[in-house]
């Protein structure tokens, strides 16, 4: 067997990925990194026009992960036999250099402060029997002000357009009146209005709702981030979500932290290199590194390593978590343990408005982040004890481009006929003067959604595959009805001549066919708590201190904003503690 040697092993080659071994260097450290699927570089991949064929990227998913060599097993409920998912449909995973911080769209946000503390916000606010039975209401550990350093570090990375609220307690524009301050505004002013996204701002307005413009990592202008790394600015061509970027618009680790990377001697990039285990010693409380296996030769390679980072996608972190002996799995029977515990999603659902016939929504016009939203009912931005749930969502109009085959799926709307004239003139009609307004909803986490290993399946390498047992609670039902509501007084004020509110069904399961987010979390989340959280609030194992678990697997419940500024953020403030503290000292960061 080949063995390897460095200071850290970084596994996944995302955006967490990415910004742990970019900090690692800085702090002098070798770095291998480790990634499953080809390499990739925008300069071939990405080049005009091949990387806007919408049936090689959006239909034959040239950027997806490859099912047929592993995938994870879906039930709905604990007495189910779970079955594989073999054809993708309801979540997109990444895979090869980048992962899915290539195919992204580029929405860019922060955190509600209140969703960092939420079990003691919701329970100091309508006490401890508003929270369901079997809710597993969490806090994070770490609070706003610790975070927003990290949050500034990441837009400036990312080269995020937007509009501030408030810088340093002032108000200084007309950003999100519900967001937290700021110590600095954007890199760069926010993306203009595409015509939806300007309809949807002003009927918000009349109304009495807080429209403001979507915080997007497409760059609204030239730009060269702190790693020298450069953008050009978004010409709304609509080939964000699924492709990688031509004009080098949308932030991606390929454009803005690999470049970097590549040319430093103390980083190693190994790509088709499939991580099989965290090496640990006999007792299970140090690692010394990872065992992969060579794709293309099919030989085992060890990786020593003081330092082992896991950055790949969240069910890839638990897996690996499980399949090396990481933690306390997690038993829904007995609700102990926590490897796999609090495994989350998101509840989008769609909303579309029909104009009349002069009003041309030009819906091939778009860009991944852009768009308006409002805050109204999102976290605990709205009184939450008449409605009787926990949650809430975002509203927005995040034009990102419709593609002919997108479009054609959908047609003209519930009530058009599928197929014939009568579907021709409905789809020409939905095209040039309808558009769509989203409800990007959070969801709770609960006893028995979680992920463990399955019984019965495995992968083509041998191992057990994941197993996810998840559906929707009538907490998240109940939510996104009451949020979806709240659009109609919007749709009315558009003046659309038609609308169809999309919301959950009450006792509607979870589907795997039809896409809703790529935005899951959970099943390694952080916390104060071993005995409920698998990492410490520095995302740290607190079982084996030298490994580092980093992406929205730490998230205690799913929020209703995209994940990926989070995770950011996150990730350049687990690398903080390791660069000032750990490397220092290398142990528990906290105690447990």
């Amino acid at each position: 067997m080949d063995i390897l040697r460095a200071d850290a092993v970084v596994v996944g080659s995302g955006w967490a990925g990415s910004i742990l071994s970019k900090e690692l260097r800085e702090a002098g450290l070798s770095v291998i990194m480790l990634e499953r699927g080809p390499d990739r570089s925008t300069a071939v991949e990405g080049a005009y026009p091949d990387s806007i064929d919408e049936l090689r990227g959006a239909i034959r998913h040239r950027l997806y992960q490859d099912l047929s060599q592993t995938t994870v097993t879906i039930r709905n409920r604990m007495d189910q036999r779970a079955l594989p998912y073999r054809s993708l449909g309801a979540f997109l995973p990444g895979e090869g250099v980048g992962g899915a911080g290539l195919h992204w769209s580029g929405v860019h946000f922060r955190v509600a402060p209140d969703d960092l503390a939420l079990r003691s916000n919701v329970i100091a606010r309508y006490g401890r029997k508003f929270v369901p039975e079997g809710m597993h209401l969490q806090d994070y550990g770490v609070t706003y002000e610790e975070l927003e350093p990290f949050f500034d570090k990441a837009e400036k990375v990312f080269g995020t357009s937007g509009e501030p609220y408030r810088i340093n307690g002032k108000i200084v524009g007309k950003g999100n009146v519900f967001s937290p301050s700021r110590s600095d505004a954007f890199p760069l002013p926010a993306l203009k209005d595409v015509y939806t996204a300007y309809l949807f701002r002003g009927a918000a307005e009349r109304v009495g709702y807080h429209p403001y413009s979507l915080p997007a990592a497409n760059a609204s202008g030239p730009y060269t981030n702190p790693y020298g790394a450069q953008m050009g600015p978004c010409n709304f061509c609509g080939y964000c979500s699924g492709y990688d970027c031509y004009m080098y618009s949308k932030a991606s680790p390929n454009v803005n932290i690999q470049p970097a990377l590549r040319q430093d001697a103390g980083f190693r990039l190994i790509s088709r290199a499939h991580v099989l285990r965290v090496d640990l010693d006999s007792a299970k409380k140090h690692a010394r590194g990872v065992t992969y296996l060579d794709l293309d030769t099919q030989r085992e390679v060890k990786v020593e390593a003081a330092l082992v980072i896991l950055g790949a996608f969240q069910f890839h972190n638990v897996h690996l978590m499980l399949l090396s002996g990481i933690g306390r799995p997690y038993d829904a029977a007995k609700n102990e343990g926590v490897v796999g515990r609090n495994f989350v999603y998101q509840t989008i659902t769609t909303s579309h408005a029909w104009m009349p016939q002069d009003r041309f929504t030009n819906q091939f016009i778009g860009t991944g982040g852009g768009g308006v939203a409002i805050d109204d009912f999102n976290s605990m931005n709205f009184d939450h004890g008449p409605h009787g749930f926990i949650g809430g969502s975002p509203v927005w109009v995040n034009q990102a481009g419709v593609k002919p085959i997108a479009a054609s799926s959908f047609g003209g709307g519930k009530d058009a006929p599928r197929w014939g004239k009568g579907f021709k003139r409905a789809f020409a009609d939905t095209y040039r003067h309808a558009f769509a307004i989203d409800a990007h909803g959070s969801n709770m986490a609960y006893r028995d959604a979680y992920l463990d290993l399955d019984p019965t399946w495995k992968d083509a390498y041998g191992q057990p595959l994941l197993r996810m047992t998840y559906d929707w609670h009538d907490n998240d039902i109940r939510m996104n009805r009451y949020v979806v509501s709240r659009i109609e007084p919007i749709m009315k004020e558009l003046g659309a001549t038609k609308y169809e509110l999309g919301m959950l069904q009450p006792g509607q399961s979870f589907d795997t066919r039809v896409y809703k987010t790529t935005h899951l979390g959970g099943g390694a989340v952080m916390g104060d708590d071993p005995t409920t959280s698998a990492l410490n609030r520095y995302l740290q194992s607190w079982d084996v201190p030298n490994v580092f678990v980093i992406g929205s697997n730490a998230f205690p419940q799913g929020m209703g904003y995209n994940p990926t500024g989070m995770v950011a953020a996150l990730a350049y403030w687990a690398a903080h503690q390791i660069r000032t503290t750990y490397l220092k000292a290398p142990g528990p960061l906290v105690p447990s």
